[in-house]
């Protein structure tokens, strides 16, 4: 007996497209290329995706860079207070569960990190996709004086949350710098370095002794000079 044959279509599966997924893209080709896409044209044609479906996240390459590292701080965040016990924490460590949760995303995607910092020769050039997540880390810092200050009374005791917040920028900078010239194993200078440079932060505005500010500067001395 005769039978007649079916034919079945099959829906292709789509991946839903998001700001994630276009992140995630551009982090791929960026390292496979070893070069940044030369036009949003050739990036989603490549990618299989509309040009309006790109700028429906991001008006460039350029906001699309600064967006990664604002995610690089978010997901810290996020995953910083996934601990309940954080939130108990004095401002100094806090800061320092910060910086080891940040420097940890940011050795996950080492490669990346690496290219886009190195990638132009004039430092100020690499340095603009930082402007977010300046201000993230300047609003985090701010925030953790700003708490510590409510519970001093005495004015003359309460932190500068502008110099405090501004210094910890500057101390994001050294930091990232230190990480990527670090080549111990796991980094676990740069964890040295994050502890020694947040306890003297604090202790320098706290007007404690000098005895960890000589001994960060003791520190920063023998990297250099082994």
């Amino acid at each position: 007996m005769a039978t007649t044959k079916k034919t079945t279509t099959t829906k292709k599966s789509t991946v839903k497209l998001t700001k994630e997924r276009v992140i995630t893209l551009y982090m791929d080709y960026v390292l496979e290329n070893e070069t940044t896409p030369k036009t949003v044209y050739k990036f989603c044609k490549e990618n299989k995706m509309t040009e309006e479906e790109f700028y429906q996240f991001f008006g460039s390459f350029e906001g699309l860079q600064e967006e990664i590292w604002t995610t690089f701080y978010q997901k810290s965040v996020d995953l910083m207070h996934k601990s309940p016990e954080v939130e108990q924490f004095e401002s100094r460590e806090k800061l320092l569960t910060f910086y080891f949760t940040f420097f940890e995303m940011l050795t996950a995607n080492r490669s990346y990190v690496l290219f886009t910092l190195k990638e132009h020769r004039e430092p100020l050039k690499s340095l603009s996709q930082l402007k977010g997540l300046r201000k993230k880390v300047v609003g985090f810092a701010k925030g953790l004086i700003e708490d510590d200050n409510k519970e001093k009374n005495v004015k003359l005791l309460q932190r500068n949350e502008r110099i405090f917040s501004e210094a910890a920028w500057l101390q994001t900078l050294f930091l990232l710098k230190f990480w990527m010239d670090d080549n111990s194993p796991q980094f676990e200078k740069t964890d040295v370095a994050i502890e020694k440079s947040v306890n003297t932060v604090f202790d320098v505005f706290d007007n404690t002794p000098l005895e960890r500010v000589l001994d960060f500067g003791k520190f920063l001395f023998k990297e250099k000079m082994a």
